[in-house]
């Protein structure tokens, strides 16, 4: 009793606290976004009851000690193989394959899929010595992250796919990988992109070719074209100011000029209706969560706990970065959500699922004095 009683002495609320704020605020931000629209009434309902579950996720993961989920890494993996397997087969929804209807609720295996890679490339790269990285390592990680990642592309879902290729070469990364395999990986993603410039990007879907072309080569004069949503974005962070249009008086937002509000622009909704001010909160809030899984990283019992913490808080770190430069025109869009704040229950049950193998490995961690 005592044991377990000194285990949540380390919970770490600093990061707890930031995950539930950003989430509450997420929710508030839903239900602005809706802007009347009867479709998307259900919506703030809905992310408050997965709100609901995934603290009770969070809880229950962080009471098991992280050690375990070892010898559950490969069930998962095939698990989710399966359900990525069976997604391909279901009924296409704005142009791609990426979620399983059970009842009404819309699951997306993919989310999943980034917990797993996670994990098991903890796992891959837990024994690796400090800048002592083998070739049969990289290749054992390539394998690792090659089975989930052609099974999300084919779906299609490059915005994941480039997630999963983001998580391995932090892992690459950290692990010490040395100058000439670099070398090689860059050669081949030149040689990639090269082939794909020559052919016209064959390889991807119709809409993911747009994308790219129209942050390339935007048409000035297309109003209402394929640049609209990214163009309203735009407009509607510029009308927030300092301190924005106050909560739901987003003339922007309201009357809908802004599109997919809810979900991949959510960023500029929280831009005109609290301004700069607004927005520089949450992202510090952002920040903190990234900056607390990088700390209980670095303060890990273990390499292999040390290592989940460091993926999720790069996860988190490249959703964040990747959504606020779409909301901006810096990168193409990508449908990439904001973290925490974005709808979407899938999304957010697998950030308090990370959260709380996180919270595992603080608690179970040595207390810094």
């Amino acid at each position: 009793m005592n044991n377990t009683r000194n285990i949540w002495q380390n919970f770490d609320f600093l990061l707890f606290g930031a995950g539930l704020i950003l989430s509450i605020l997420g929710i508030a931000l839903i239900r602005s976004s809706i802007a009347g629209n009867i479709a998307l009434a259900d919506h703030p309902n809905r992310q408050t009851t997965f709100l609901i579950i995934s603290l009770v996720v969070l809880f229950v993961v962080a009471a098991i000690d992280y050690k375990y989920w070892i010898t559950l890494i490969a069930p998962m993996y095939l698990v989710i193989m399966a359900f990525l397997g069976v997604v391909l087969t279901a009924e296409a929804r704005f142009g791609a394959v990426r979620w399983l209807e059970v009842g009404q609720i819309l699951i997306q295996p993919s989310e999943f899929a980034k917990i797993v890679i996670i994990l098991a490339l903890s796992n891959t790269f837990a024994n690796v010595k400090s800048n002592n990285l083998k070739v049969n390592t990289i290749l054992r990680s390539a394998l690792v992250v090659g089975g989930l990642l052609t099974l999300i592309f084919l779906q299609p879902n490059l915005s994941m796919t480039i997630v999963i290729l983001v998580l391995w070469a932090a892992y690459l990364w950290i692990g010490g990988i040395k100058i000439r395999f670099t070398l090689i990986f860059v050669a081949i993603i030149m040689v990639v992109i090269l082939i794909g410039a020559f052919t016209g990007f064959s390889f991807l879907e119709d809409y993911q070719r747009d994308r790219i072309s129209n942050f390339l080569f935007p048409d000035p004069d297309a109003r209402y074209g394929d640049t609209y949503n990214v163009d309203q974005a735009l407009i509607t962070i510029g009308t927030g100011g300092w301190f924005g249009q106050g909560y739901n008086q987003s003339s922007q937002v309201q009357l809908r000029f802004l599109k997919v509000r809810h979900t991949d622009f959510i960023f500029s909704v929280l831009a005109a209706e609290f301004g700069l001010i607004g927005t520089l909160i949450v992202i510090a809030l952002l920040v903190l969560v990234i900056i607390r899984c990088f700390y209980i990283s670095q303060n890990a019992a273990d390499s292999f706990g040390s290592l989940i913490a460091y993926g999720f808080g790069v996860l988190i770190f490249f959703q964040t970065a990747v959504n606020i430069g779409v909301n901006l025109n810096i990168i193409p869009v990508t449908g990439l959500t904001l973290p925490f704040i974005s709808y979407g229950g899938s999304s957010l049950l697998t950030l308090f699922l990370g959260i709380g193998m996180v919270e595992s490995v603080a608690m179970r961690s040595p207390k810094r004095k």
